[in-house]
């Protein structure tokens, strides 16, 4: 059955962001907010033409009509576990999605990740839209969706298949009403965002021959107004200090690998705390220990975990050395107060390595954004975070972390719930941005 265009009936949430539609350009260039002080933003009435199209304004309502399959997509793919690592299942369906709604064509490439194509009429440019489809919870975990009140509760409901769900919603309501673009979409997957992941599967997707991509969003999470156009970069490191081990009496004297880790932790906090207090926000921090096999064993090996992060990547290489050089001493000092056997040798892994990167607030693509998020009804809020868009703003691809609207509860945890608050206003939004970056191909 056809859309029903805005003419032939009223749009029942919408009817408040059409009175937006009506300002002058002037008054709506001062309601989005300008690039530069004292100028207007140039793409507002851009994003204006682009909401007002009947296509598009039946495309939005779609959105709002269609939210409860939105919703029934939620739960489907949050019910097919995704953990790190083994997110083909999910990939297949999710894929599967795709294909029924309608694209001109979908694969899964070799690193995992979904990528289907909705063919644009001028070619040449690309603007991808996406969403990961792992989640941070081990294999095994219950991802069963229970509902209490107005909210749902699932591991990984929220962080990301939220952002899978409205993904799918974009598509369906471009293909119903209709909606063609002058740019090609690809509507995209991803595998590794989370934890170890390590962001695998956007560095795939970006590696030097793959597939062009002149534009990328993310949908990750719950929001309708935030806005991430700065990635934070990070590193994270196992560290492992390791020797002969023995029993705390018979063994006394040997170098050992707890003592040594300790040591490390302490160097590293003291030059770390000074340096951290001034400059570009920094962060370090000691997630996880381990080692040892009883409390009367002097401990064979010592490892721990460390995660730093920085807005800057001048700052996250100078506290990486800060670490490095607080391990090497901790090693030293221990070996030297070793009274017999051998000395301990230490292993400093790199199991995470995200580049930091910004696209300035200025940039077409952020004031495209933060033109539709304000025409939608509400307060972008620019912001800083580690997300999928971290690979192509470091490379200097306009990038964008949006979320998929609603509200989320307790991400990363097993108690983590999403409630459904005008959850379709988020796909809207979207919706909005990414015609906004893909131009229109409008009907004569």
């Amino acid at each position: 059955m056809p859309v029903p265009s805005p003419s032939s009936r009223p749009l029942p949430a919408l009817a408040r962001r059409a009175a937006w539609a009506l300002l002058s350009v002037a008054g709506w260039a001062t309601a989005v907010g300008s690039p530069v002080a004292g100028q207007a933003n140039p793409f507002s009435d851009e994003v204006l033409g682009v909401f007002q199209d009947p296509a598009v304004q039946a495309a939005l309502l779609h959105v709002e009509e269609h939210d409860a399959q939105t919703m029934a997509d939620l739960v489907a793919l949050t019910e097919i576990p995704a953990p790190p690592f083994m997110e083909h299942e999910r990939a297949r369906a999710f894929m599967a999605m795709l294909l029924e709604l309608g694209v001109d064509t979908a694969y899964i490439d070799a690193e995992g990740n979904v990528i289907s194509r909705r063919r644009g009429t001028a070619g040449g440019r690309v603007v991808a839209i996406s969403a990961h489809l792992d989640t941070v919870f081990p294999d095994g975990t219950d991802t069963r969706v229970r509902t209490a009140g107005d909210t749902l509760y699932a591991p990984g409901i929220g962080d990301d298949t939220r952002g899978l769900a409205a993904v799918l919603a974009v598509l369906r309501a471009m293909n119903a009403a209709g909606v063609r673009t002058e740019a090609d979409i690809l509507f995209i997957g991803t595998v590794g965002e989370e934890g170890l992941g390590d962001l695998r599967g956007m560095k795939h997707l970006f590696r030097e021959d793959g597939p062009r991509i002149d534009a990328f969003i993310s949908v990750d999470g719950t929001s309708d107004s935030r806005i991430t156009h700065r990635g934070l970069g990070s590193h994270r490191y196992r560290v492992t200090f390791e020797g002969p081990g023995g029993h705390s009496w018979g063994a006394f004297g040997l170098a050992n690998p707890a003592h040594a880790m300790s040591r490390g932790v302490r160097y590293f906090q003291d030059d770390a705390d000074t340096f951290t207090r001034s400059g570009p926000r920094t962060s370090y921090n000691v997630g996880r220990i381990g080692g040892g096999t009883s409390i009367n064993s002097v401990p064979f090996e010592a490892w721990m975990e460390v995660d730093m992060r920085s807005e800057s990547n001048e700052s996250l290489e100078h506290i990486d050395s800060l670490f490095q050089a607080a391990m090497l001493r901790a090693l030293e000092e221990e070996n030297g107060l070793r009274r017999r056997g051998p000395a301990l040798t230490v292993s400093v892994d790199l199991i995470g390595d995200r580049p930091s990167g910004t696209i300035p607030a200025e940039a077409p693509f952020v004031q495209r954004a933060r033109a539709a998020t304000e025409l939608m009804g509400l307060s972008p809020e620019l912001g800083v975070s580690s997300t999928d868009s971290n690979i192509p703003i470091s490379m200097g691809v306009p990038a964008i972390t949006i979320g998929g609207g609603g509200d989320g509860i307790a991400a990363h945890s097993p108690d983590e719930g999403f409630v459904n608050r005008n959850g379709h206003v988020g796909v809207q939004r979207a919706l909005l941005i990414v015609l906004s970056q893909a131009g229109l191909t409008r009907s004569s």
